[in-house]
C-alpha cells in the first residue's frame, strides 16, 4: 500500500479501499492509522507513526453500541439475554473477520515483514481488529450517522439472514 507518513500524499490503494467500504474519508490519516498493525510501527521505529489499537478500542465500543441499537430495533420483544446472544454473535471475531474478508481488508493492512510471512493478512484476529479500527476511524471522521450507515451496509446480509431461534439457543 505504500509508506505512511502524517500529512503525506495518499498511498495507492486507499481510494480502492474507500470504494469497497462505501465511505470516503475527509481525514485519510484516520484510515491509514486504522490499517497500521503494531508490528509495522515497531519495525520502523518512527515516532510519528501510530498503530491501530486505540482506534480498535473505539471501534469496538461504537460497534457494540450500534449493533445493540439495531438488534433492539429488530427484536424489541426479546429478553436481555437473548438480545445479548444475538449481539455477541454479530460482534464476534468470526463474524467480523468474515466481513473484513468480504471487502479484502487484509490486503490493505500495513504489517511487519515477519507478520506478513506468518500469514498475518489472513489471521482472523488481525483482520477483525482492523475492521473495528476502521469503524473507529469512520466514527471519528464522519460521526455516528456515517458509522451507522457504513455498518448497516456491511452487515445487511447478517441482519437479513438472522435466525433468532438459532442465535438465542447458542452459547457464545
Amino acid at each position: 500500500m505504500g509508506e505512511l507518513k502524517k500529512n503525506s500524499a495518499v498511498p495507492c490503494g486507499v481510494k480502492e479501499l474507500e470504494k469497497r467500504l462505501g465511505y470516503r474519508f475527509t481525514d485519510v490519516n484516520l484510515l491509514l492509522q486504522a490499517l497500521t498493525h503494531r508490528s509495522y510501527v515497531y519495525e520502523r521505529d518512527e515516532t510519528e507513526l501510530r498503530h491501530n489499537e486505540s482506534l480498535e478500542f473505539l471501534g469496538d465500543a461504537v460497534l457494540g453500541f450500534l449493533i445493540s441499537a439495531r438488534v433492539f430495533k429488530l427484536c424489541p420483544d426479546l429478553s436481555e439475554g437473548e438480545l445479548s446472544k444475538i449481539k455477541a454473535r454479530l460482534v464476534s471475531t468470526e463474524n467480523l473477520s468474515k466481513l473484513a474478508e468480504d471487502i479484502g481488508l487484509g490486503d490493505f493492512i500495513l504489517m511487519s515483514r515477519g507478520e506478513e510471512k506468518t500469514g498475518g493478512r489472513h489471521k482472523r484476529t488481525i483482520i477483525a481488529d482492523a475492521y473495528e479500527a476502521v469503524l473507529g476511524a469512520v466514527y471519528l471522521d464522519g460521526g455516528v450517522e456515517a458509522t451507522f450507515g457504513y455498518l448497516d451496509r456491511q452487515m445487511a446480509a447478517c441482519f437479513k439472514d438472522i435466525d433468532i431461534r438459532e442465535l438465542t439457543a447458542a452459547d457464545f
